[in-house]
């Protein structure tokens, strides 16, 4: 691919976070990063997931800051519970229309868009996105039973990419286990997002959760590279 075109990521989060987890690997979102850059000429990596906002602590919020500090675009917004007809309670957090927007919006200025979805229901959003002149990789895996990702999707796209394929370059080797504290200039309080400027110090910090590394890959002790 060549360096001069202009591309995004946009990560639907519960989808992938779904398909790597059937992989059986964890992703570290530093080497994905550098992965994408080293491809094309990255000017956008969108990170989407829903909150629950009434819990005191969230497993994924230190994902969410350290993202936000580190060269994604962070998109979230409060996941809605509700009881179903068995009186079981759900959490319902769907962000396929702030995908969908992003995309479009974006579309003047990106000639590949690089979706890691296996969701069906982005197949309308990828053949728009064709129609604006603009190349279309699905990012997902058919490596496991069932496939993650939708036929209509895949056959939609310009280029399926199966996660399997980058697990050697996005992996977080498993010989990782050691979690350590990550910097307080690159964590946050829950009160601080959404209302903090890109690169400002936090007040106060939250405590960094010791299985960060395990699930979601980030090496604490490292020093992050700005995006």
């Amino acid at each position: 691919m060549s360096a001069q075109q202009r591309s995004a990521l946009f990560i639907d989060g519960a989808n992938l976070y779904a398909a790597t987890k059937a992989l059986g690997f964890d992703i570290d979102y530093r080497r994905l990063l550098k992965e994408f850059q080293a491809r094309d000429n990255l000017i956008r990596a969108f990170y989407y997931t829903a909150m629950v906002e009434d819990q005191e602590y969230s497993s994924i919020r230190p994902l969410i800051d350290w993202l936000d500090y580190n060269g994604y675009r962070v998109v979230t917004k409060p996941a809605k519970e509700f009881v179903d007809s068995a009186g079981r309670r759900k959490i319902k957090g769907n962000m396929d229309i702030e995908l969908a927007i992003d995309a479009l919006e974006l579309a003047p200025r990106i000639d590949h868009m690089v979706l890691f979805s296996g969701d069906g229901d982005f197949r309308s959003l990828v053949e728009a996105m064709q129609r604006k002149g603009v190349r279309v990789t699905v990012v997902s895996t058919i490596q496991t039973q069932p496939a993650m990702v939708a036929d209509d999707l895949r056959r939609q796209a310009d280029e399926f990419l199966d996660l399997v394929h980058l697990i050697p370059r996005v992996g977080r080797d498993p010989g990782e286990r050691t979690a350590r504290a990550v910097p307080d200039r690159f964590t946050a309080s829950p009160a601080d997002t959404g209302t903090r400027s890109r690169g400002e110090t936090p007040e106060r910090s939250a405590r960094p959760s010791p299985a960060l590394e395990t699930r979601y890959g980030i090496r604490q002790g490292d020093e992050p590279q700005e995006g």
